[in-house]
């Protein structure tokens, strides 16, 4: 290792080897402004090698490279350059220092991976870029620790030009699938995996995962690709939960005709893109506003979604045009990604002989796994849990979106029952929530919930759902989520195609699904839906209008909406407070 002296003492001669070329180029006639652009790319290089990691396993065996993406030193990197190092691994920066870092999230589908590097507050991150802004031509470079040369932590450089966007590579072993890429003749060789690929500004636009090596073996043969930060962006918040992420499925499977319009061949009518309107036989003009004119760009763009994330699409049918807005299914078994994650089978399924020393529970194996001279405070930072990649972590996200909701009031004020009041076109709405019984009076309907009992069951009619859905509201503010039951956040999704991220809280309890959705700037409550137990969202209750701190947690008017029936719109909302409701009262 380069001591810091020797380290600045070579960086001066760096200078004066620079000063000197532009001196002998001065002297040869070489223009002042291709100098000043040779001057401009190598400092922007060395900004950009400040962020680059070199990335190994503990015991310094093998690894890859990474890069900082803020500057309390979360990095991305690639899925297969952590999942040999387990939990933690090394990470070494070109100040000359090994650092620490831990797993927090992970994505094996797009081969993308979240850690933390630890000691510092103040690392330099790489600046984000719009990779969907690339133009095939213009100048790019990438950086990275390729056969693991950098022993000193200093990244290797190799200078290109963006050769293709939009590329599609098909999956691997069923799983890994590069969406939407980027194909570079930038040098990506075995140990440039997880380093980042910038532009010629130096902005971060894609993450070197995957190159052609087929036809000369591991050496690099000019073709590479790395996945695009926008992508990455849409998974960077659910990474950071500490989840295991999976891609998203529309629930409909395309075909092209003759004529070569890409129109729906099957469809799932559990999806919920079928039941907010899609039909066989559509023809798909428009996803995530982007234009489809090929099955493959279809899947293309598909891929670089997440699970849950909301998408625009629009269809022609009978030759009219109908605009529709769906949830998106997960592509994967969620026991194959944890097993694939934590080395644990499902429950259930029979062990190979080989596999007999795998125990049911993930976190007993790491424990057996971990070094012996693992710090305590190493340890600390990993919680092995079923569906997670590292369940610490969420517990952080969680208590963060929690605890900004929750300042605007104190839980002894709610500890209560609830009286919601408001009105329905022209009828009076009152519902009355506790704990173990609650009641709703719309007109002249009436309808009585038992407890969580019915919520497991969620009854067809819209008026039950709707005080279902503030029965679960009730409990989340008065229990809080460590007693709602099985809680846990998500990350950020949009309530709507292109609409705004929300940090989302997920509660299951009684086997129903509730995702609460919070305003990442005010931190208060915007939305929540519920599910049936089955994925399929029953109930959506949105708050709108202007928001009313006095009657917290809700504004003006709730707009409770339904898949099969005409929404319910609460104008006026009042909450009132009283002490518990009796049985009596209830009756």
């Amino acid at each position: 290792m380069i001591d810091l002296p020797t380290r600045q003492l070579m960086w001066a001669f760096c200078c004066v080897l620079l000063a000197m070329g532009q001196a002998y180029g001065q002297s040869q006639g070489i223009p002042d402004s291709v100098l000043q652009i040779e001057t401009e790319r190598i400092e922007t290089i060395a900004r950009a090698a400040k962020s680059t990691i070199c990335v190994f396993d503990r015991l310094g065996q093998g690894g890859g490279s990474a890069v900082v993406v803020s500057a309390d030193g979360y990095a991305l990197t690639n899925f297969h350059v952590v999942e040999p190092c387990g939990p933690f691994m090394k990470c070494g920066l070109n100040d000359g220092r090994l650092y620490d870092a831990v797993l927090v999230g992970v994505d094996p589908t797009g081969d993308v991976a979240l850690i933390k590097l630890l000691g510092r507050d103040d690392f330099v991150p790489a600046s984000w870029g719009n990779s969907d802004q690339l133009r095939v031509g213009e100048n790019c470079f990438a950086a990275g620790n390729p056969f693991l040369l950098a022993h000193d932590y200093q990244p290797t450089i190799t200078w290109g030009i963006v050769c293709g966007t939009n590329r599609y590579q098909y999956p691997e072993g069923g799983i890994l699938e590069y969406a939407d890429c980027i194909q570079t003749d930038a040098a990506i060789n075995p140990g440039n995996s997880g380093g980042p690929l910038f532009n010629a500004r130096g902005e971060l636009v894609g993450i070197n995962g995957r190159g052609s090596f087929e036809k000369r073996g591991r050496v690099n043969v000019g073709v590479g690709y790395a996945i695009s930060i926008n992508q990455i962006k849409h998974f960077y918040s659910l990474l950071k939960a500490g989840r295991i992420v999976d891609h998203a499925s529309l629930g409909a499977t395309f075909s092209s005709n003759d004529a070569g319009e890409v129109r729906v061949s099957n469809l799932l009518d559990q999806s919920d893109a079928a039941r907010q309107g899609l039909r066989f036989d559509d023809r798909l003009l428009l996803f995530a506003g982007r234009e489809i004119n090929s099955v493959n760009q279809f899947k293309n763009i598909l891929g670089t979604f997440p699970r849950d994330w909301v998408a625009g699409l629009t269809v022609e049918r009978e030759g009219q045009t109908v605009p529709l807005n769906a949830r998106l299914t997960g592509v994967n078994d969620p026991f194959r990604l944890d097993e694939l994650v934590n080395g644990v089978l499902p429950e259930g399924e029979p062990k190979e002989q080989d596999d007999a020393e795998r125990e049911a529970d993930p976190a007993e194996k790491i424990k057996e796994d971990q070094d012996a001279d693992l710090p305590a405070e190493l340890k600390n930072l990993y919680e092995a849990r079923r569906g997670f990649a590292n369940f610490y972590f969420n517990r952080l996200e969680t208590q963060r979106v929690w605890g900004r909701f929750f300042q605007v009031d104190k839980s002894e004020r709610f500890a209560t029952k609830w009286t919601v009041s408001g009105s329905v076109a022209n009828d009076k709405l009152q519902a009355v929530l506790d704990e173990q019984k609650s009641g709703w009076r719309l007109g002249q309907s009436i309808e009585v919930l038992d407890g969580l009992k019915a919520t497991g069951e969620l009854p067809g009619n819209r008026e039950s759902r709707a005080l279902s859905a503030l029965h679960l509201l009730r409990r989340l503010v008065v229990k809080t989520p460590t007693s709602f039951g099985d809680f846990s956040s998500v990350g950020q999704l949009p309530l709507t195609a292109a609409g705004q991220l929300h940090d989302v809280l997920l509660g299951v309890h009684d086997s129903v699904e509730c995702r609460f959705f919070f305003n990442p700037e005010s931190g208060r409550l915007a939305m929540w839906e519920v599910d049936d137990g089955a994925g399929a969202v029953v109930c959506r209750a949105l708050l709108e209008g202007a928001e009313r701190p006095e009657h917290w947690p809700f504004a003006e008017r709730v707009r409770f909406e339904f898949p099969d029936a005409q929404p319910i719109i609460v104008e006026g909302l009042k909450l009132e407070l009283a002490p518990l409701l009796t049985e009596k009262e209830v009756k």
